[in-house]
This record gives C-alpha cells, structure tokens and sequence, in this order.
C-alpha cells in the first residue's frame, strides 16, 4: 500500500486573492487570501476529490504530474501537497464494519482470560499485512 500521496498544485496570485487548481485532479480547486490559507485549503480540496479512491486504497487515484512538464504561468507558483493514507483513513474513513471470525475454542479460551482485545489485534494484523 502507498503511504502518500503527493499531487503539485499551482497557485495563481491575483489582485483578490489565490487560486488554487491540480493539474492532474480535473475539476479540483479552491481559493485563498493568503499562502498560508492557500496551503490549507489546496489540502482539504485534494482530500474531498481523492475520497473516491478510498475502495481501491488509492491504486487507481491519478498519476501525479513530474513537477518539470508543469508549465506556469506568470503570477503562478507550485506547491507540493501531501495526503498520509494511513493519518487519511484514520480520520476520514474510520467507519466500523462488523465481520464474524472463526477461532478454534482453545484459543479463544486463552485470549479470553488473558482479556485480549480481538478486534484491535486483527486491525492491527491486517494494517500489518496490507502493507
């Protein structure tokens, strides 16, 4: 599983503000009255547009441009935005999904008087496998 995510967003500083648009994420884009504010919103946009990627944990989420084949135009800058997938799905994703498992009785027993918690073990092995 990839652990980020990073798409070039391009700034454009007018008279009332910046524009903010992905060249590789059709359609996404915000605005800002300062960099800092740019930054910040660039961030939440890009996380609203790759929510449809989540199925597939981001496999089929769009090919990042190289930073070089972007062509600017005057009054526009580029800025690296990044999306932690784990801190992602932590936070956006953390729906609870009930699943029935089959264990031999033996070691429920055991688990059980030592007062395992079941669920956090197996999210913790599956975190592990998937990556």
């Amino acid at each position: 599983m990839r652990k980020k995510l990073i798409y070039p967003a391009v700034f454009l500083q007018e008279d009332d503000g910046i524009t903010i648009t992905f060249p590789d994420l059709d359609g996404c884009f915000s605005c800002a009255d300062t960099f800092e504010e740019a930054y910040d919103m660039a961030k939440e946009a890009m996380e609203l547009y790759l929510e449809d990627y989540v199925g597939d944990l981001f496999k089929s989420a769009p090919t990042p441009s190289k930073l070089q084949n972007i062509v600017l135009k005057e009054n526009e800058c580029i800025a690296l935005i990044e999306l932690d997938i784990k801190e992602y799905l932590k936070t956006f994703d953390n729906k609870a999904v009930k699943k029935t498992l089959t264990i031999p009785a033996w070691l429920n027993d055991i688990a059980t008087k030592k007062k395992l918690n079941f669920s956090k073990i197996l999210q913790e092995a599956l975190i592990k496998e998937i990556q």
